[in-house]
């Protein structure tokens, strides 16, 4: 008979919920002003817990910041991992991330704003929305769908236009944030080495529903 983890006590879930409510503060501070500056204090007063219990968690306020914009990154990813499930073409998969990204400067703008201000240090991160852009810049190659490079390199200059896009949208709000989105999109696949009028196509292809 297999067996289970014992289920979590009051203490560990009052802790993981402590923990939870000092990374949203400090996602929010980052979101608001990018400023980490902000004293423990603060953030303690922020997430409604008290001052000793951020050391239970954090050792400084460097740790808690990291572990904001890593939370939000894999929020970011797992996202587009609702959205993009069932999508097999990773030339498709490129170009519905970037228009995604460009709703959600809108729809979460908390989350976009931790990306504007923070993501180009993450854009090879193990985790969040990097690693799942890599994967999918192997199988493209690995498929001959694009150009063989240096994935590391290619993923540069996919992360790169993604956070000047994600600029773009909170920098100039009366573009039309769509058709950009589009044009940025067939742009990159023509980079990646996607044949002109296919990049076309395939950056105006209808967008996946909510998940």
């Amino acid at each position: 008979m297999p067996t289970s983890a014992p289920p979590s006590n009051r203490f560990e879930r009052r802790r993981a919920e402590t923990r939870r409510a000092l990374v949203r503060a400090a996602r929010q501070i980052l979101a608001e002003t990018g400023d980490t500056g902000a004293s423990i204090q603060a953030i303690a007063e922020r997430a409604d817990v008290g001052f000793g219990s951020f050391y239970n968690h954090f050792q400084s306020k460097t740790e808690l910041f990291e572990a904001a914009v890593v939370d939000a990154l894999e929020e970011f990813g797992q996202n587009f991992d609702k959205r993009l499930a069932g999508i097999d073409d990773p030339a498709e998969l490129v170009a519905t991330g970037f228009r995604l990204s460009a709703r959600m400067a809108d729809s979460h703008p908390e989350l976009m704003q931790v990306l504007r201000r923070r993501g180009l240090g993450h854009i090879h991160s193990d985790n969040g929305l990097a690693r799942r852009a890599l994967r999918d810049v192997e199988v493209g190659m690995a498929s001959g769908r694009f150009t063989p490079v240096d994935p590391t390199v290619a993923l540069s200059a996919l992360g790169g236009t993604l956070l000047s896009l994600v600029e773009l949208r909170f920098a100039r709000p009366e573009l039309d944030g769509d058709e950009a989105a589009v044009d940025l999109a067939e742009m990159v696949l023509r980079m990646l080495g996607v044949p002109p009028d296919d990049a076309h196509e395939v950056a105006r292809r209808p967008l996946p529903d909510p998940a």
